[in-house]
């Protein structure tokens, strides 16, 4: 009855729960797949009609009688583009169509083979969504063919009306019919610019009650938020929270920030029996692996994500539902409809955090990082360059008046200490930058400016080369290729500093970091911005850290 394409089986079963009924289809051989499907399956009205352009205007019809979205259908090729006077039309006249175009492998495209053009993005600006569906092959790309559909889907209605363009590649054989019955494919559903308070709201807090083992992670923010205490008692004793430093002050109370030594201490029966029944997101990146590893694994019943673009981002895989609102505005709100009960889900998991002892290392760029950290002034800002440093930096608890900031929408190396530098020039308190040696060498320019001033402190950690690349799981570096991948140097940035009116401390042993801390983190403005730069040894710094969690999975 049906084909055993799982990327046009996804398509059909979102269609039919998006509450998509009625399709037009055009004739082909490319697309014969779809329209078998989409011909057997009961709850669709299917209308034949041989001629694209005159189909695609007519679907415009079926679609303004009502304003629910209609789908066409048409093959490879030109067929596609007799659509667009509809597709154009369709937009400024914001009408929901859903445009699904079968299409030839992509390997096929410009080879001269029959009907090929490339397909993908062919509206441009004149539709709201694009997806080009991958062939499905593995869960994975199962998952992303679930995922783009759904983003297409929410599109219809979303900030206004207007069609969509939904791509399926198809490779032969293509005329088996041996499916049954139709997946039960994931929906994501998205709330946006409705009343909290309004029935539509109903089912949504019924289910937040529901749950008992509730937790929130936070990614990356800006800002510092501070709840009203009344709202702090009501949330916090309710969810398991979860952020990292560079979430900064943005949750009602005290989170769980050790996360990467306390799912390290966890064996899979231990994390599995603390799989959250409701997971609530907001914010930006994590740095966590660990926690995005717990997570796919050990998945929610329901994953939430809260944000003001009302954006499909499905870190985790598990997105059920997209709430489009500020999260802050949402918690608010929440915290007075939540049960009275008081889950142990998040006292367990506040249990197992404290009894994480404090991170302590032998002098490394850790131990470099932790005693600086501990003796920060405050109030300061705090700029955490990519690659190692922002994850040791996450080992060590700093105090809420640190503000916390990194370069962690792409997580490159560049412009780590320019942005940094940047901020600097405009704040009026001190600016700690942390950064690696390959992270402050490429963007050592970044001094070459004369727009900063004096309130800049720069900790730079030389280990002579790019020590992430050793962590890297299954990794082994031969000696002749180990200079190419970790960027090896015998650089110091001492005379560079000097030259553009720092002044130099440097470290290559726990007593003379202990010496020069006390300068470097002293809490006036001196005449001079301050470069600290330490030595540590990449070797010894890897094998601490391999023991460091060792020896938390031991216990």
């Amino acid at each position: 009855m049906y084909t055993d394409k799982k990327s046009i089986l996804q398509l059909a079963s979102l269609l039919r729960s998006f509450g998509i009924k009625r399709i037009v289809l055009c004739p082909g051989s490319r697309n014969i797949p779809i329209v078998q499907t989409f011909a057997n399956i009961p709850d669709f009205t299917c209308y034949p009609m041989t001629d694209e352009r005159s189909a695609g205007f007519f679907a415009l019809g079926l679609a303004l009688h009502g304003g629910t979205p209609v789908a066409v259908c048409c093959t490879s090729g030109t067929a596609l583009l007799n659509l667009h006077p509809a597709v154009a039309e369709a937009f400024y006249q914001q009408v929901p169509l859903v445009i699904i175009s079968a299409d030839r492998p992509a390997a096929w495209i410009g080879q001269m083979d029959g009907q090929t053009l490339p397909q993908p993005g062919v509206f441009g600006t004149l539709v709201k969504k694009s997806v080009n569906l991958p062939e499905v092959t593995n869960e994975e790309s199962e998952w992303f063919c679930n995922r783009l559909i759904n983003e297409a889907l929410l599109e219809l209605n979303h900030h206004g009306k207007g069609p969509v363009h939904i791509n399926v590649p198809i490779s032969e054989p293509f005329f088996l019919l041996p499916e049954k019955e139709l997946p039960s494919a994931r929906v994501i559903t998205r709330y946006q610019g409705l009343n909290i308070y309004d029935k539509d709201y109903q089912p949504l807090i019924e289910r937040l009650n529901k749950y008992q083992r509730r937790m929130i992670v936070v990614g990356q923010m800006n800002l510092i938020y501070l709840f009203d205490k009344k709202y702090t008692k009501m949330l916090y004793k309710h969810f398991a929270w979860f952020t990292e430093n560079i979430s900064n002050r943005t949750i009602p109370g005290m989170p769980i920030r050790n996360m990467e030594p306390l799912l390290c201490s966890m064996n899979n029966e231990e994390q599995e029996k603390m799989r959250p029944e409701l997971l609530i997101t907001y914010g930006g990146h994590i740095i966590s692996k660990r926690l995005k590893k717990f997570l796919r694994k050990h998945p929610p019943m329901e994953h939430w994500h809260v944000s003001v673009d009302g954006e499909v981002v499905d870190l985790f895989g598990s997105l059920s539902t997209i709430i489009e609102m500020d999260p802050f505005e949402f918690l608010e709100k929440i915290a007075p409809m939540l049960d009275s009960r008081t889950p142990e889900y998040p006292k367990i998991w506040e249990t197992r955090s404290k009894a994480i002892p404090q991170a302590s290392f032998a002098y490394s760029e850790m131990s470099a990082i932790g005693e600086v950290v501990q003796h920060l002034p405050v109030p300061c800002s705090l700029h955490l360059a990519n690659s190692s440093v922002v994850r040791y930096a996450q080992l060590f608890d700093l105090p809420e008046e640190v503000e916390i900031l990194s370069n962690r929408g792409t997580n490159g190396i560049e412009g780590s200490l320019s942005t940094a530098l940047g901020y600097a020039t405009a704040s009026d308190k001190l600016n700690f930058i942390f950064i690696g040696d390959l992270s402050f060498f490429y963007d050592m320019n970044a001094l070459w400016n004369s727009n900063y001033g004096t309130n800049i402190r720069i900790l730079l950690l030389n280990n002579a080369g790019g020590e992430i690349f050793h962590a890297l799981p299954g990794l082994e570096l031969h000696e002749n290729a180990r200079r190419f991948v970790t960027a090896t140097h015998t650089t110091s940035a001492r005379a560079w500093a000097e030259d553009r009116g720092f002044e130099y401390l440097s470290a290559h042993n726990g007593n003379e970091l202990h010496t020069a801390i006390n300068a470097f983190t002293q809490p006036d403005v001196t005449t001079h911005p301050i470069l600290l730069e330490v030595f540590t040894d990449k070797a010894l710094d890897i094998e601490l850290l391999k023991e460091y969690y060792h020896n938390l999975k031991q216990k």
